[in-house]
């Protein structure tokens, strides 16, 4: 019944206007009552975003479940990535909405309200992991809006393209710039850092025993 109140309502969108249609014209198209309508959709505003909440809940689910020793931004980042998948699961519905909210303000900015919400979960996330740290708060927050962002900056490149061509690797090229901006860089293992260089300057003609002690000096070996 969920899924056949947002079909009814999008036709009508799309037919009539979205500040034309209103709820009754949207049960009545779908063959129910208002009861069962305001069961699913607080208001009419939300029809238009059916999937939100879900994904919501699956993104603050994947922050939770992450383990001590992850890295944060590669962390958010990931559960940007949900966001991406609930848009192509339906290319076709996600590319229709878009073009609705462009039209109705309204729907704008119900659309920014729900943006701010997966920041907001974004930032909880990183604030957690960044207590510690003196400037934990605001870092949290610069790298939680840098990563709705660059998300949203490649999802709406797709959506104006009607959907075409593979989404997840515009976003993927444009949370790595995140990660390259704020992520932290892995130690390498041992056997994969580079080798250590030591210039050594002495005078003419110093006996080479004196050279190796001012390198073994230099390097800190006794």
């Amino acid at each position: 019944m969920r899924d056949a109140l947002v079909a009814a309502a999008f036709q009508l969108f799309l037919e009539r206007g979205y500040e034309q249609t209103t709820v009754d014209d949207i049960v009545a198209l779908a063959g129910v009552g208002r009861r069962s309508f305001f069961r699913y959709f607080p208001s009419k505003e939300d029809v238009v975003f059916p999937d939100h909440e879900r994904c919501l809940a699956d993104m603050t689910a994947f922050l939770a479940q992450g383990a001590d020793d992850d890295e944060p931004v590669r962390r958010v980042c990931d559960a940007a990535r949900l966001v991406l998948r609930m848009y192509a699961e339906n290319p076709t519905f996600s590319v229709q909405r878009y073009r609705l909210t462009r039209q109705v303000p309204g729907l704008r900015a119900y659309e920014l309200s729900v943006v701010w919400r997966y920041e907001r979960a974004l930032a909880a996330y990183l604030r957690r992991r960044y207590a510690a740290r003196r400037d934990g708060t605001l870092r949290a927050d610069v790298i939680a809006a840098a990563v709705v962002a660059a998300h949203n900056n490649a999802l709406r490149s797709w959506l104006r393209s009607d959907g075409k061509g593979e989404a997840s690797a515009a976003v993927d090229h444009a949370l790595a710039y995140v990660r390259s901006a704020f992520g932290e860089a892995p130690v390498p293992p041992a056997g994969d850092r580079p080798e250590d260089v030591v210039v050594v300057v002495s005078r003419r003609g110093a006996p080479l025993w004196r050279v190796v002690q001012e390198i073994e000096s230099t390097l800190g070996r006794p």
